[in-house]
């Protein structure tokens, strides 16, 4: 058989003491945020109530023993983000949303990490830390934006370092129309 286990057979669903053992492992491997925990637990526990409450006991009993907290884990995932990929807060919004952390923590923890931030100088590390350099013509200038508002920039920053790359108005004007073509989709 390649590659894979022998046989493709359901896993028995784990009771309480299981799920947390499940959990602690889970956690030891990367942080997670609660809501995501609970769907890794949702999808190991018994399908019904007793599972719920399960789940419910689980959560709780790692928030006693510290190793959930929502707060710090936004904190260290923005921090990170923030220092070693250099990534906008937009981006940094987005992930921590998808991860299922509450709006009122995120919109705290980007005004403490991003606060005083100069969007435009972390943008710059982000280039250069992508080695990503001047744009040569046109479809290049067009990636440089694109690979900037995927890393979570703002429009405005974008078009004043491209500006200040001597960026052709008519290429600047192109990547205008594109946006707005995007908008109206």
């Amino acid at each position: 058989m390649p590659f894979g286990r022998k046989s493709a057979k359901p896993r028995e669903p784990l009771n309480q003491a299981g799920l947390f053992d499940y959990a602690v492992k889970a956690l030891g491997r990367r942080m997670r945020s609660e809501a995501e925990l609970r769907r890794l637990l949702k999808a190991r526990a018994v399908p019904d109530a007793s599972g719920e409450a399960a789940i419910v006991a689980v959560v709780a009993r790692l928030k006693d023993y510290g190793y959930l907290n929502d707060q710090s884990f936004a904190e260290t995932y923005a921090r990170l983000r923030h220092e070693n990929e250099k990534l906008g807060q937009r981006r940094v919004k987005q992930d921590l949303q998808q991860k299922g952390v509450h709006d009122t923590l995120i919109a705290e923890t980007l005004e403490a990490r991003y606060g005083n931030t100069n969007e435009e100088a972390l943008a710059r590390e982000h280039l250069d830390r992508k080695r990503i350099r001047k744009p040569e013509n046109p479809k290049e200038t067009a990636r440089v934006m694109r690979r900037l508002v995927a890393a979570g920039f703002s429009t405005g920053v974008i078009y004043k370092i491209l500006r200040q790359w001597n960026v052709p108005d008519e290429a600047l004007a192109a990547l205008d129309n594109l946006n707005e073509e995007a908008h109206e989709e």
